[in-house]
């Protein structure tokens, strides 16, 4: 059976313009999409947020209004409309693109009313600490939708749906996360500032009957509504962890389909990751983190950085077939809370990483293919210009050798601290063979096998022009330049 080379791309990036359009612009792109090898699209959160028609989706309202009620002052998302939401899911899966729906199911934001409520404040950098009495406070944690009136649900959300909130009317200054009484944050968490169960907004309680049962139901309807093909957890560090395979076990049994399941848990410690793959029992993959951070880290010390070691401490290495290798995302390009960018000069060494190797489910990010230009304030308060470079000509290259050529037995020529490569030898149905080498250092070559004797080989980069031949055996020396990347593949076949 030939190896099935799938390839996921995250359609969208915190600052795609507010204007509407993205569900009708994939819906354009879909064709083109399927074509370079696309199998999957993660959109971001499709239901109404606290900033309305502004709102990336994140700082979640109502999960059952999908661009469809005017509520948090428009009635369509940043994104398009329920109808052109649910049009671009048909018009891509009718192309054989996979859809995956992100999923927030930690916090809710925007509350239409307040209450008043009895919480202990605790420390926000150690969650055990509590830093006052057991208090009344008013918050924003009554939810009744008045846009959407109780369709689809008639559920309303209070105070007692929730573990704690950050914000007290009657102590607006107040540093604090407030644990609402005869409550306990979730356990199952990451362990970051004591227990990191809490995040922001109104922290939803995982151990209420009627918070299980609205979000089960919930998932049923959305299938229902939608006809996505999995999901993508947000923030699942700070979730407990064993919701996770009741959910999705739940709305897979409903819809009859085997829906995949990615999570964010953003964190560069691989034994945190395999802790909490552990706790779901393998049903939920992760984002490779840790692979990120490596990057992040080659990208900026050059040459000093050790190539052999790039894998090292990383999902994909240790748990190949429920790693989501990733470049960059929504959350670390430029300016944005995680921020933790790879340089340009790096990203083409690091989608060949990804793409061209056996392991892994590789993810491409909006930015990094369509490029992107941006405004935001940094940390320090002053405003930024953002200029993001397409990749799109060398990751569409990547593509076409991923799907003509990247199966097969792997090679590894991890050998240098600066340049190092890989051989795919193909397999019955793609019988042609690659050779990758890249440096972070000077232009460097790499003898290695290929296993197809006497044939000449080209630089599908374009990097370098001169063919190389391999002798007798399938071998040759296979060249990158400085700082770059070589894909290798037979010329017969360019």
């Amino acid at each position: 059976m030939s190896e099935f080379n799938g390839v996921m791309m995250q359609y969208f990036h915190w600052y795609n313009q507010p204007d509407g359009s993205l569900w009708n612009q994939l819906a354009e792109n879909a064709a083109d999409l399927a074509k370079i090898g696309v199998t999957s699209v993660w959109l971001p959160p499709a239901y109404k947020g606290t900033a309305g028609g502004y709102d990336v989706g994140y700082g979640v309202y109502d999960i059952f209004d999908l661009g469809e009620f005017d509520q948090k002052g428009s009635i369509r998302t940043k994104y398009g409309t329920k109808e052109e939401y649910i049009n671009a899911i048909k018009v891509a899966k009718k192309e054989g693109i996979r859809i995956y729906a992100d999923v927030v199911l930690n916090h809710k934001l925007g509350g239409d009313k307040e209450e008043e409520v009895e919480a202990t404040p605790m420390n926000p950098n150690n969650r055990h600490e509590a830093i006052g009495d057991l208090q009344n406070i008013k918050t924003w944690t009554h939810f009744t939708f008045p846009g959407r009136n109780g369709k689809y649900s008639s559920l309303e959300w209070h105070w007692w749906h929730f573990d704690a909130v950050d914000y007290n009317a009657y102590d607006g200054d107040a540093n604090a996360v407030y644990l609402f009484k005869d409550k306990q944050f979730d356990d199952q968490v990451d362990l970051e500032k004591g227990s990191f169960a809490y995040l922001m907004g109104c922290d939803l309680d995982m151990e209420h009957p009627e918070v299980r049962g609205e979000l089960k139901y919930w998932g049923e309807w959305y299938i229902d509504t939608t006809d996505v093909d999995g999901f993508r957890f947000d923030a699942v560090k700070h979730v407990k962890a064993g919701f996770f395979p009741e959910w999705l076990n739940h709305v897979r049994k409903y819809s009859g389909k085997p829906l995949f399941a990615v999570g964010e848990y953003w964190s560069d410690n691989i034994e945190a990751l395999h802790h909490f793959i552990s706790t779901t029992g393998g049903d939920v993959a992760l984002f490779d983190a840790p692979l990120h951070y490596n990057f992040t880290e080659a990208s900026k010390t050059g040459n000093d950085f050790d190539m052999r070691q790039i894998f090292d401490g990383t999902l994909v290495k240790d748990q190949p077939t429920l790693a989501v290798t990733l470049v960059e995302n929504h959350d670390s390009q430029p300016l944005q809370s995680l921020e933790s960018v790879v340089e340009a000069w790096f990203k083409p060494l690091a989608y060949a990483l990804i793409l061209l190797r056996r392991d892994g489910y590789p993810c491409i990010f909006y930015a990094d293919y369509y490029g992107a230009h941006y405004k935001d304030s940094g940390k320090d308060g002053q405003e930024y210009e953002i200029f993001m470079d397409s990749h799109k000509w060398l990751i569409d290259k990547f593509l076409q050798t991923r799907q003509d050529y990247a199966y097969g037995e792997q090679y590894d020529y991890f050998d240098h601290a600066n340049c190092i490569g890989w051989t795919r030898l193909g397999d019955e149905s793609h019988p042609g063979a690659i050779a990758v080498v890249l440096s972070n250092g000077d232009a460097g070559t790499k003898w290695m096998e290929v296993g197809q004797a006497n044939q000449n080989y080209i630089d599908l980069t374009e990097h370098i022009k001169e063919p190389i031949t391999t002798n007798d055996e399938g071998w040759a020396d296979f060249r990158c330049l400085a700082g770059s990347v070589s894909v290798w593949v037979p010329q017969s076949s360019n």
